[in-house]
């Protein structure tokens, strides 16, 4: 912007949205994978309650991806975002009071409706404040929060379980939330909807303003603009086999190498700090693909990266095999959450781009509620997980499939 100087405030919104995704995405999703074989011990769950919890995490989490999405779009990121937040926060907190199962499920729950309010809209920040030849990197960035979340949780939550004992578990989710409410109070203050609010052009602007495609340009936050669009349900349908498939590696991976392949709690903890340390960059380098490549051929080779990565955790049950997964995985853990967010902008716009992300989010949701389930219910029936990661490796093939048919968009933001 003329007579300006200094760093664009768009790199300070997308810093926020990475703090985001460290709190909501890290904190309260993927420190559940270290903390739950502990859980199962303290609460005496079954594999199958243990999954059940997770697809309440993501009942919840699907529930307000949507709605919130199309709240955001309306009143502004900043306030959807810090009261998601805040919510995030307390309940966490509560789940570590909890004394049954059915207590610990409704905490999840709440969590979930949480996380989902404040992950899709920090996802789609990229999209109001870059231009569309640099979304798919700045969205990488806010994507990176989720591995620094997940390398952090996975160095500190075996120090707590080791320091407080049976009552570790309880002392994770306390010290976790209580961080979260930290975050919320930063994103309150800084975040800020979109340029247009500070007199701004988005990053990379090639004019004053980025106008939506014609054919979803109105003003009007109308459902008609996103589920009228036929490539949106496409990417809804390809984000589902990436909710279906990771969720079950990422749910039952501390759980398959403790109870099954008997690995202490600070082996499982190391093997996912690998995977979160190794993920902080990989939403932007697979971001930054996307946007070279395209988002369906850089989404297809993503998917086939993460079935190798899910194949080898089922079949070569050696710590060889563990720790290639684990890096396989985290190079590549957040690269579709990345390239969707980027290609929901393209399909539907800047303005629409947190409505557009939440309806295929809940494509996304429900395969992250599904997964849990069936994961835990296949691993209960057959004493061992090998089938469960195995059906994730198919499904993400499917995913890659999927993702070769996309159509590019028809208008450019």
């Amino acid at each position: 912007m003329k007579g300006r100087r200094g760093i664009h405030y768009g790199w300070i919104v997308i810093a926020m949205g990475t703090l985001t995704t460290i709190g909501a995405h890290g904190f309260g999703r993927m420190a559940f994978t270290p903390i739950l074989p502990h859980m199962i011990d303290g609460l005496r769950l079954t594999y199958t309650q243990s999954g059940i919890l997770g697809t309440g995490n993501f009942f919840g989490y699907l529930t307000f991806a949507l709605i919130g999405g199309f709240l955001a779009a309306k009143y502004g990121t900043r306030i959807v975002i810090s009261c998601s937040l805040l919510v995030m926060g307390i309940t966490l907190i509560l789940t570590g009071i909890s004394e049954s199962f059915e207590f610990a499920l409704m905490m999840r729950i709440l969590t979930g409706l949480g996380n989902g309010g404040a992950y899709v809209p920090a996802m789609a920040l990229g999209s109001a404040w870059f231009s569309m030849d640099r979304r798919g990197l700045a969205t990488g960035i806010v994507t990176s929060g989720i591995g620094l979340g997940t390398l952090i949780s996975g160095l500190i939550v075996p120090v707590i379980l080791r320091a407080y004992g049976g009552e570790g578990w309880r002392f994770s989710w306390y010290w976790l939330g209580g961080a979260v409410l930290v975050i919320a109070g930063i994103c309150g203050i800084f975040i800020k909807s979109r340029p247009e609010e500070l007199g701004l052009a988005p990053v990379g602007a090639r004019s004053s303003w980025e106008k939506p495609p014609s054919k979803v340009g109105s003003n009007s936050l109308s459902w008609g603009l996103i589920y009228g669009v036929k490539e949106v349900w496409h990417l809804g349908i390809v984000y589902f086999m990436y909710g279906f498939s990771y969720i079950i590696y990422v749910h039952f991976f501390s759980t398959y190498l403790e109870k099954e392949m008997g690995l202490a709690s600070a082996q499982a903890g190391i093997l996912w700090a690998w995977a979160g340390g190794l993920s902080i960059f990989c939403g932007i380098v697979w971001g930054g693909i996307s946007d070279l490549i395209g988002r369906r051929y850089g989404a297809a080779l993503a998917y086939l990266t993460l079935a190798f990565s899910y194949f080898v955790f089922a079949f070569c049950k050696s710590m060889v095999g563990f720790s290639l997964s684990a890096v396989v995985f985290g190079i590549t853990a957040w690269s579709i959450p990345t390239i969707m967010a980027a290609a929901a902008g393209d399909y539907v716009g800047p303005r629409l781009a947190p409505a557009g992300l939440g309806f295929i989010t809940l494509f996304f949701g429900v395969g992250q509620a599904i997964g849990p389930y069936v994961g835990g219910l296949f691993a209960d029936m057959t004493d061992s997980f090998t089938l469960s990661f195995a059906l994730a490796s198919g499904v993400s093939v499917i995913g890659a499939v999927g993702s070769v048919t996309l159509r590019r968009p028809r208008a450019v933001a």
